[in-house]
C-alpha cells in the first residue's frame, strides 16, 4: 500500500503542464540526443507564462514565447546527419547542451521481448558486449511508468547513453540489432526510444481518443479515473496491507539456506521439471531446493556462474549460505555471477528458493542447468531434494494482475508515449501481442486504432510502422489444430493493409518452452530489412513469402506467393511441410505437398474436393519449412477465413 500511495502521489503530481519559475526542458532533450536528420525538429519546455526564449544553435538564433500556462516549442530547420552539436536555450535561466548528434530516431515499443535487454542474453551475445564500441548508437529507456488519469507532459528522468562495452547490457536486445544494421548501413548515428513494458497489452498503450470505438475499454479508463480519484481523496487512510504467510524455511533458528541447518524431511525430485509433475498436486507457494556437490579446488579460484535455466515464477540462490541470486519473474533464463570465496574446494551446498503463484512451479525443462568455472562445468540436473516453506491457498481470477495499471487502457500511452511525442521521429518499432493472445480478433482492430493514434500524435505524416509477428511457441503439435497464436499471426499480417507498415516474420526464431527466445538478433534484423525498404526505400527483398492467392483445379490447388525473391525454397530440401487441406466441411488433414515454379501444389486422396488450406497453422508448428532463397520464412496463413 505505501507503494501505492508514492506511485499515486506521483501521478497526481505530474499530471497536467508543470507551471514552471523558470525555463525547463523535457526529460528526452538532454545532453547526447539524437535528433532526426533531414526533418524539421521540435523543441518544446516551459517557461514562466509570456517568458521569451532565445535558442542557439548551429550559428543561427530562434525565439518563441512561452504562453500563458509556461508552454512553448518552436522547429529548428532540417539538418543533415552529424555533429557532435551544442544548443543554448535561454530564458530566465540558461540551459547548454553538448555532444548533440542527428542521424535516424526510431521509437521502439511493445511488451517483454522488446525489453528484454542485452544483459539478459549475455551468453548469446557475449563478444557483441565485450566489442560493443558504437558511441553512435545511443537508446534513451523511458522509465516504466502509468497514469490512468491521463496523459502527462513529461518522463519522471531519462538519458541517452552509448552503445559502447558494459553499457551496451541495459539496450533493449532487438532494438540494439536493430539499430546497429541501420548504422552500418548509412554510417550515420542512430538514436533508439525504448519505451517497452513486459507482460503489458496492446490496449494500455493506445490513448483514450485512440480507443473511442471501444466501449467496453472506455468505461475502463472511466471506472480507473474514477478508483484514483477515490484513492486520492483516501490517501491519508490507507487499509492495512495483509500479514504475509510464514515462510517455514525462514521462520526457525536456523535458516534452511545457512550452513548450519541439518536437512530433516527432505523429500527426492528431478531437475529440470515442474513439481506438479512428480507428486505434488495444484501447490502454489514457495518451495526449497537443495542439493550438495563436490567441487574441486581447480574451480573455487576464478570466475564462475551458475546456471539454472528459467524458475517458475520467482527464486533466491543460496551457495554455502551466501546469496548469489535472485530473480522476481519468471521469464529470464538464470545466469548468476558467483562472488570470489562462495565456492568452496569439497563439498558445497546449493539451496533455491522458489515461488510460484498460478499453474505449474519449478524448473523449466530444456534449458542450461550447470556451474562453470573456468574450463570446468558441473551438471546441475538430476537428483535434486526439496521442502514446502509455504502453501497458497486458491486466489480469484480478479487477483492483482488484472487491475495493475500496466494492463488497463491508455495507461502506458499516458505515461511513457504521450510525453515523447513531441520529438521527431524516422518510424516505429513495435514488439508485442503475446498478452493479447486470448483474444486474436480483436486485436487486429486494436492494432489499427494505435498504429493511426501514434501516427496523427506525432504529426508527422504516415510515419513507418514497423513490427514482429509472434514466433512459435508452446507444445509442437502433430495433428491440425485450432490456434489462438496461429490467429494473433493471422491479425498481425492483416495490419499490413494500412499503407508504411512492414512486418518482420519470426515463426522460426521461437523456443518452444520460453516465451522469450533468445534468438534476438535476427529479429532485430529482419525488422532492419523492413526500414531499409519502407522507411529508406531501398531496393532488397525484406520479407518472407506472404500467400497471394489460392488456385484450385480437380483435386489439386495451387498456391501463389508475393515476396518470392530470388525462388521459393524449402530451407531442409524437403517438401513444403504443415500445409493443412480440407474440404467444405473445414476438416484438416495433412497434404502432399509439392515446389513447382514459386508456387506450392497440396492435394490429398482424403479431399477429393478441396477448398482450404492452411500453413504452420498451430501454436508452434513443427515443420515450417518454406522460405525465400535470401533466408525469409513464410508467414502462417489459411485461406478459411
Amino acid at each position: 500500500m505505501k507503494q501505492l500511495i508514492i506511485t499515486l502521489i506521483t501521478m497526481l503530481a505530474s499530471s497536467g503542464n508543470p507551471l514552471q519559475a523558470e525555463l525547463k526542458l523535457p526529460q528526452i532533450i538532454r545532453d547526447s540526443m539524437i535528433l532526426q536528420r533531414d526533418m524539421p525538429i521540435n523543441i518544446w519546455g516551459w517557461s514562466a507564462a509570456g517568458e521569451f526564449i532565445t535558442v542557439k544553435f548551429r550559428g543561427k538564433t530562434f525565439r518563441t514565447r512561452g504562453d500563458a500556462a509556461g508552454n512553448w516549442k518552436l522547429r529548428l530547420p532540417a539538418t543533415p546527419a552529424g555533429g557532435p552539436y551544442t544548443m543554448e536555450l535561454k530564458g530566465s535561466n540558461t540551459i547548454r547542451l553538448k555532444e548533440i548528434l542527428f542521424g535516424e530516431v526510431w521509437f521502439c515499443s511493445g511488451q517483454s521481448n522488446m525489453v528484454h535487454q542485452m544483459n539478459i542474453h549475455d551468453i548469446a551475445y557475449a563478444k557483441e558486449i565485450a566489442t560493443a564500441n558504437y558511441p553512435q548508437i545511443r537508446q534513451f529507456l523511458v522509465p516504466t511508468n502509468t497514469n490512468p488519469r491521463g496523459p502527462v507532459s513529461d518522463l519522471p528522468s531519462g538519458n541517452w547513453n552509448a552503445a559502447v562495452g558494459e553499457a551496451l547490457r541495459p539496450f533493449s536486445a532487438v532494438a540494439y540489432f536493430f539499430a546497429k544494421k541501420i548504422h552500418e548501413q548509412y554510417n550515420v548515428p542512430v538514436g533508439i526510444i525504448n519505451a517497452s513494458v513486459g507482460g503489458s497489452p496492446i490496449q494500455a498503450w493506445i490513448g483514450e481518443d485512440g480507443l473511442a470505438g471501444f466501449g467496453d475499454m472506455q468505461q475502463k479508463i472511466a471506472d480507473n479515473k474514477a478508483r484514483t480519484n477515490a484513492l486520492a481523496q483516501s490517501v491519508a487512510q490507507p487499509l492495512p496491507a495483509p500479514e504475509p504467510l510464514a515462510d517455514k524455511g525462514l521462520s526457525g533458528p536456523v535458516k534452511w539456506f545457512e550452513k548450519e541447518y541439518i536437512p530433516k524431511g527432505w523429500r527426492n525430485i528431478y531437475v529440470p521439471g515442474y513439481w506438479e509433475d512428480q507428486g505434488m498436486r495444484n501447490l502454489n507457494g514457495i518451495v526449497w531446493y537443495r542439493r550438495d556437490i563436490h567441487i574441486p579446488a581447480s574451480m573455487t579460484d576464478r570466475q564462475a556462474r551458475i546456471f539454472l535455466g528459467r524458475i517458475v515464477d520467482a527464486d533466491e540462490v543460496y551457495i554455502n549460505g551466501k546469496k548469489a541470486g535472485a530473480t522476481g519473474y519468471q521469464y529470464p533464463q538464470r545466469r548468476y555471477h558467483l562472488a570470489p570465496g562462495i565456492l568452496q574446494p569439497g563439498k558445497n551446498s546449493i539451496v533455491v528458493r522458489v515461488t510460484n503463484h498460478s499453474g505449474k512451479g519449478g524448473f523449466v525443462p530444456d534449458k542450461p542447468y550447470y556451474l562453470v568455472a573456468g574450463e570446468d562445468t558441473l551438471d546441475l540436473s538430476g537428483q535434486w531434494q526439496y521442502k514446502v516453506g509455504v502453501v497458497q491457498s486458491p486466489v480469484a481470477n480478479d487477483s492483482a494482475s488484472s487491475t495493475s495499471n500496466q494492463y488497463q487502457p491508455a495507461a502506458l500511452y499516458n505515461a511513457m508515449v504521450a510525453p515523447v511525442s513531441n520529438y521527431t521521429i524516422r518510424g516505429f518499432c513495435w514488439y508485442q501481442g503475446e498478452s493479447n493472445a486470448g483474444k486474436p480478433a480483436e486485436y487486429k482492430d486494436l492494432s489499427i486504432a494505435l498504429v493511426n493514434q501514434w501516427r496523427n500524435k506525432w504529426k508527422q505524416g504516415d510515419l513507418p510502422f514497423l513490427y514482429v509477428q509472434l514466433p512459435g511457441y508452446m507444445d509442437y503439435e502433430y495433428l491440425p489444430a485450432e490456434s489462438n497464436w496461429a490467429q494473433m499471426r493471422e491479425s498481425q499480417l492483416q495490419l499490413l493493409s494500412l499503407p508504411y507498415t512492414g512486418m518482420a516474420i519470426a515463426i522460426d526464431l521461437g523456443e518452444w518452452n520460453d516465451i522469450h527466445p533468445d534468438n534476438k538478433k535476427d529479429v532485430g534484423e529482419r525488422l532492419a530489412l523492413n526500414a531499409l525498404k519502407i522507411a529508406y526505400g531501398e531496393s532488397i527483398v525484406y520479407s518472407g513469402p506472404l500467400f497471394r492467392e489460392a488456385v484450385t483445379s480437380g483435386n489439386r490447388i495451387t498456391l501463389h506467393f508475393d515476396h518470392t525473391g530470388g525462388g521459393l525454397i524449402t530451407n531442409d530440401g524437403e517438401p513444403p511441410g504443415e500445409f493443412a487441406i480440407a474440404g467444405a466441411d473445414k476438416k484438416f488433414v495433412w497434404a502432399q505437398t509439392s515446389l513447382q515454379n514459386n508456387t506450392i501444389i497440396v492435394w490429398s486422396d482424403q479431399v477429393p474436393e478441396p477448398k482450404y488450406v492452411r500453413y504452420a497453422w498451430a501454436n508452434n508448428p513443427v515443420q515450417a519449412n518454406v522460405y525465400n532463397r535470401e533466408g525469409l520464412p513464410a508467414s502462417p496463413f489459411r485461406t478459411d477465413q
